[in-house]
Parts: structure tokens; C-alpha cells; sequence
């Protein structure tokens, strides 16, 4: 098992979401998961918690399936590749997602 640091496996997980579509699915999967959670917490109902993971995973997964035919990082790395999800999410909402690859336009496809 070869062994990764962060800066790394950040490189990895842009890699692995050029598609705009598959990003674009990961964005909103992310804000459904964080709505479910602010809902859990607003409401104390619980029964929002399981929503989360299944709103956030199912369309990020979708994304990988129809779109980068790739395999979601989370199976690799589960805690970095959920940080990644939040940190290409801010990035976006910032404009910034584009600085994150010198020299290659993000939304260029493969």
C-alpha cells in the first residue's frame, strides 16, 4: 500500500471529477446532506440523519457511474475524500475551484 499525503490525494480527487456534470452533482449532494443535517439539528428529529449520507453519496456516485467512469474516491480514502467534497464545494461557491489546477481549465472535458 503506497502511502499518500493529503496535498496528494487532492491532486487525485480533482483527477477524478473533471466532468462539470459530475462536480456539479457532488455540489449538490453536498448542500442536500448539509440542509438534512441543518434540518436534523433545527427540528431534533434524528430521522434526518440518515438522509444525509444517502442525499450527499447517491448523486456523487451517480456522477462517477454515467459521467468520469471512474471509482469514487470514498472507497479509498473516506475521511479525505469527504473533506474534498466540502473543500471543492467552498472552492466553487469562492470561484476559486480553478486555481486549484495551474495550467489546465477544470472544465475541460477528458
Amino acid at each position: 500500500m503506497t502511502v499518500m499525503t493529503y496535498p496528494e490525494f487532492w491532486r487525485r480527487y480533482l483527477g477524478a471529477h473533471r466532468d462539470p456534470r459530475t462536480r456539479g452533482l457532488h455540489y449538490v449532494g453536498t448542500s442536500l446532506a448539509l440542509a438534512a443535517l441543518a434540518s436534523a439539528a433545527v427540528t431534533r428529529d434524528w430521522r434526518w440523519l440518515p438522509v444525509a449520507p444517502v442525499a450527499g453519496y447517491s448523486l456523487a456516485w451517480l456522477g462517477h457511474l454515467a459521467f468520469e467512469h471512474n471509482r469514487p474516491e470514498t472507497f479509498g480514502h473516506p475521511l479525505w475524500s469527504l473533506a474534498s467534497d466540502f473543500r471543492m464545494l467552498g472552492l466553487f461557491v469562492a470561484g476559486r475551484l480553478g486555481e486549484e489546477s495551474p495550467g489546465r481549465d477544470l472544465g475541460e472535458r477528458r
